[in-house]
């Protein structure tokens, strides 16, 4: 935080929230937030002054700085790095250099000549006020224009000024209505239908307009006006549409719209099962004590039809909801069910939505039109002021864990919090929970209620394990699929229904191989093997974007016997086609949904029927619901397992129930193919049995004499540095003061990261268990930042960077 000062013109615009323009440095213009108001000046610098106040009404609120305070403490960054995470780009400044001609600048009578490029600057500048570095390049033909400029300030021609702005517009729809005398007077309307004659094309604008106003009948509606866009939208003349407003029969005008859909509501809620009826009574008897509540329902048991009972009782008691999901892939099915009930009221948050949309749901929070929002772990963020309810679906999903850039919050968590700073309450829905909120829920800490039957006449699914090592013995494995899960889709595709499979890798393949040296095609700045990926025929690097045209011959040896390794989703959904080429394909991983609509085209696509088969990584595993799907496929059950990862085993169980619980959610059962080599191993037991308390038991044991969560608290802290020997360095000196903080704590490492190198920075890591008391944590944070701060300090390690990761996931 920094201090600025308050003059005196604008001592009666500011607000706790409010938005202002400062300067940062000598250079830079920056947004800031107005968090407090007090008399103390620094000591370390001399304040500046406030250059501008944004905002009449503040676009952050009081509870929400207390929020951003608390998660800049606990997850150790600053609160400006919240404050970046919290605010759209839309309500941040932007700010870009401008050049105009210095007024006192005489140029017939120059100290110093000047050249032909600073001549043609000089003339642009006379019949423009301002340029911009660019418009400098187009005049002069050039790319770098900074020497010429630097001279032309020297010879004190020009002046440089940032031009501040902000980055949200509104949308503004030009409109065009009827001429008021002319829509009150239907003889003056005849008059002008005579003046058109022989004048078709102008003619068809002012009857179509008339067929879509009807002025006499409904007068208001003129008044609003029809969008120019629409008029013209069927053809007709654009120079006829402005020939008639010339003539003063139509008026053009300009109106801001929301870019925001509008909804009516379509249906009430669904009549709630007497299972969800028991669940939702208890749920509202255990909110009488707990703040939060774990509800552990099992796939296809209708949490949703709960989650809008709930939301429905909270907004019309007066208070705000939130509504929390993993993946925007999980929105685009779920926000349509909710919109049939809540319509327009209820407002969606996420990254695919453009700036501008984000700030008018920002605005909308804040100005009442949104009581309830849907959206994934950035609308924790949303300037609430009396929320009621927080839900959060699928609690025990990674994704709503935030890595890069800080805060690396956890939204779950921050939920929590959240709902305490509100006093709301907070549900946590899952047919997988985290062991983490099951552990709270069977220590008293959090409300629980189960609900163990599925909605209708759904059943649970039918498992069957496909071992991978027999098939290929007897020679039955084809493009590295089992007989089994072919039989099964095939079953499937003859019955006229849909087929899921699962593979968390995407890409054709994870590498490609030399069959001669063995060599691999690896990232030029990670340690990592490049991805394979067909169809844009190049090898891929997934943690940095690097990317290289498919060799024809190995660099290595200079062989042409190059051979893929391993399967992707692209790979799989090529030999799948192979297999069945009667069936239709669809596939869903992050290459196929990069663009605004892209999960919305592939679900819509599947549910609509027009996919037989759709394979995808993980984003199909969360609480999609498609009545005809009925054989869920499960490419590499051992892939899931085998990662260096004391969650593993928890991640496996999860990812195999929940995309185990897409099959059969309507009257036909459904069936679950899991391919492996190792057929018995003990988690595929406990997942068939769907036997989640027996599983939790067994990892508990393991974790409380390892002393991993929940047992005590975790911090990773990684160390970077393009120098391998300087990384390794200060990893080790933090490593030996950490060991001086006199907490309860064990400090393992610092060792060299599983992926030792990422985008040319060298990685060592270091793992923290604290011990779970509030007095612990707080002591070595504070500690923790004052090592780092000196360490920093040090001319060695200046450049060094130390990322403090709390909660890793």
């Amino acid at each position: 935080m920094f201090t600025y000062k308050i003059p005196r013109n604008l001592s009666s615009e500011i607000q706790i929230g409010a938005r202002v323009i400062v300067q940062f440095g000598r250079k830079k213009i920056l947004t800031g937030i107005i968090g407090k108001v007090h008399n103390k000046a620094p000591q370390a610098y001399e304040a500046k002054p406030i250059l501008e106040v944004l905002d009449e009404r503040p676009s952050v609120n009081p509870l929400q700085i207390r929020f951003w305070a608390w998660m800049a403490d606990y997850y150790c960054c600053h609160i400006g790095e919240v404050m970046h995470a919290a605010l759209p780009s839309g309500l941040r400044l932007s700010s870009e250099s401008k050049i105009q001609a210095n007024p006192d600048f005489d140029r017939e009578n120059a100290a110093y000549p000047l050249d032909e490029r600073e001549e043609k600057i000089l003339d642009a500048l006379e019949n423009q006020k301002e340029l911009t570095y660019e418009d400098c390049e187009k005049i002069l033909g050039i790319k770098t224009v900074t020497p010429i400029l630097k001279s032309l300030v020297a010879k004190e021609a020009i002046l440089i000024f940032e031009k501040v702005q902000e980055k949200y517009t509104p949308k503004v729809e030009t409109r065009i209505r009827l001429r008021e005398d002319l829509a009150k007077d239907k003889n003056a309307l005849e008059a002008i239908f005579e003046q058109l004659l022989g004048k078709e094309k102008q003619e068809s604008i002012l009857l179509k307009y008339l067929r879509d106003v009807p002025v006499f009948q409904k007068p208001e509606l003129n008044e609003k006006g029809l969008d120019k866009a629409t008029i013209l939208e069927e053809g007709d003349s654009e120079s006829s549409l402005k020939t008639l407003i010339k003539n003063g029969i139509f008026e053009s005008f300009k109106v801001t719209v929301n870019r925001l859909q509008e909804v009516e509501p379509e249906r009430v809620p669904a009549q709630l099962s007497p299972s969800q009826q028991e669940a939702m009574s208890q749920i509202k008897a255990q909110f009488e004590e707990k703040q939060t509540l774990l509800l552990h329902g099992i796939t296809g048991s209708g949490k949703t039809e709960i989650y809008i009972q709930l939301i429905q009782e909270v907004l019309e008691s007066g208070s705000q909801v939130l509504l929390l999901l993993p993946e925007i892939a999980l929105t685009t099915q779920i926000v349509s069910r909710l919109q049939e009930v809540f319509g327009s009221s209820m407002g969606v948050y996420h990254s695919k939505y453009s700036d501008n949309e984000r700030v008018e749901v920002w605005n909308g929070v804040l100005r009442g039109r949104f009581s309830f929002v849907v959206g994934v772990r950035s609308s924790i963020f949303l300037p609430f002021d009396s929320l009621g309810l927080i839900i959060v679906d699928e609690e025990h999903e990674s994704s709503y864990k935030q890595f890069d850039p800080a805060p690396r919050f956890q939204a779950r968590d921050a939920a929590i919090m959240l709902a305490y700073f509100h006093q709301a309450k907070t549900l946590l829905g899952s047919a997988t929970p985290s062991f983490e909120s099951f552990y709270n829920a069977s220590q008293g800490k959090y409300g629980y209620v189960e609900l163990k039957y599925r909605y209708g006449e759904s059943e649970l699914p039918d498992y069957f394990l496909a071992d991978l090592g027999a098939d290929r013995r007897k020679n039955l494995l084809k493009l590295d699929s089992t007989r089994l899960l072919r039989e099964k889709i095939q079953e499937a595709l003859d019955k006229n229904e849909q087929v899921l499979i699962f593979q968390n890798r995407r890409g054709y393949a994870p590498y490609i191989q030399c069959e001669d040296c063995g060599w691999t095609g690896e990232c030029v700045q990670c340690d990592v093997s490049l991805t394979y990926h067909q169809f844009t025929e190049e090898l891929r690097c997934h943690y940095c974007g690097y990317k290289e045209k498919i060799p024809t011959s190995c660099p290595a040896c200079g062989s042409t016997q190059l051979s893929t390794k391993g399967m992707g989703t692209e790979r799989i959904e090529e030999s799948l086609s192979l297999l069945f080429p009667e069936a239709r394909m669809g596939r869903m991983d992050l290459d196929t949904t990069r663009n605004k609509y892209g999960y919305q085209r592939i679900l819509d696509e599947f549910g609509s029927g027009q996919l037989d088969i759709l394979v995808g990584t993980q984003m199909i595993t969360k609480g999609l619901d498609f009545g005809r799907v009925t054989v869920v496929g499960i490419w590499d059950g051992d892939r899931i397992l085998n990662f260096p990862d004391f969650r593993a085993g928890e991640r496996a169980f999860q990812q195999i129930t929940q995309v185990a619980g897409r099959a059969g959610r309507r009257s036909e059962k459904g069936k679950v193919i899991i391919q492996t080599r190792n057929p018995d191993q003990d988690i595929f037991t406990k997942v068939i049995a769907g036997d989640y308390d027996s599983f939790f038991q067994q990892e508990m044991v393991e974790r409380r004499n390892f002393f991993y969560p929940p047992y005590v608290k975790l911090v990773k802290i990684t160390t970077r540095h393009a120098d391998f020997k300087t990384a390794e360095k200060a990893a080790i000196a933090l490593h030996r003061e950490m060991a001086q903080i006199a907490v309860k704590k064990i400090v393992l490492g610092p060792e060299k990261a599983l992926i030792g190198r990422i985008k040319n920075q060298y990685q060592f890591e270091s793992l923290i268990k604290l011990d779970r008391s509030g007095a612990t944590q707080t002591t070595f944070k504070e500690k923790l930042a004052e090592i780092t701060e000196e360490l920093q300090a040090r001319p060695e390690f200046r450049s060094v960077r130390w990322i403090v990761d709390v909660d890793p996931s």
